[in-house]
């Protein structure tokens, strides 16, 4: 438990993968489902690359994803992945598949009972994000949830930057396990935390945030 002490923020911002989603928990299905679906349609030959590989490139955008999971695959095959992903990702999440990380709720309600406005931001789908805020019970508890799939951004700065301009937002945190989020947060002058406990990303990429936490709950131990 850091004892460290960080500014109180106006909100706090949050990734979904590796952040507030437990993302493996409904992804490593899905992974098997896609592939075999391709190979199916002979779209893709090739064994089903490691789930491992895919869950290394969350926090990517999409088509970046599909070039380092399956390099060797026709533009045709990313772009029927994509259109699977999505697909048995919303039929995994509906039919109860896939977990919030531990005390992710509970923390949530305490941030917003202290007045704390909460947003997602991230490089997923926007029918994913708000798949996964809805079919987990948490998606009244955000003031915005933020996709660079509904928002067609290129980065998450700048994603990030749009939503603090749309909700007048001056000082927040970013929360989130990946470089991208350090990023964001950095990129638009807020103050970052990462979230070590996920294991999808490298320890390197969360170098330069102002926080590590390795439990959810550890957020309300920063607020000074």
């Amino acid at each position: 438990m850091t004892s460290r002490k960080l500014p109180m923020p106006e909100a706090v911002i949050f990734d979904m993968d590796g952040t507030l989603f437990e993302t493996d928990t409904l992804l490593v299905r899905v992974h098997e489902r896609v592939f075999d679906t391709l190979r199916e349609e002979k779209l893709y030959m090739e064994p089903t690359p490691p789930v491992e590989k895919l869950l290394g490139c969350l926090g990517m955008l999409l088509e970046d994803i599909w070039r380092n999971v399956m390099p060797d695959g026709t533009e045709e095959a990313r772009k029927r992945a994509d259109d699977l992903l999505l697909q048995y990702e919303l039929e995994g999440l509906e039919a109860g598949e896939g977990e919030l990380y531990p005390y992710v709720e509970e923390t949530l309600r305490k941030l917003k009972e202290r007045g704390i406005k909460l947003f997602v931001a991230s490089n997923g789908l926007e029918e994913y994000v708000k798949g996964v805020a809805r079919h987990k019970g948490i998606e009244a508890l955000f003031d915005g949830l933020y996709s660079a799939g509904e928002y067609k951004t290129a980065s998450k700065v700048e994603l990030v930057a749009r939503l603090l301009e749309e909700h007048g937002i001056r000082k927040a945190w970013m929360v989130g396990d990946r470089s991208s989020d350090v990023e964001a947060g950095k990129g638009n002058s807020l103050q970052t935390v990462a979230c070590a406990y996920a294991s999808y990303g490298r320890a390197a990429e969360l170098e330069g945030a102002d926080v590590h936490i390795s439990d959810f709950r550890e957020l309300t131990g920063l607020l000074a």
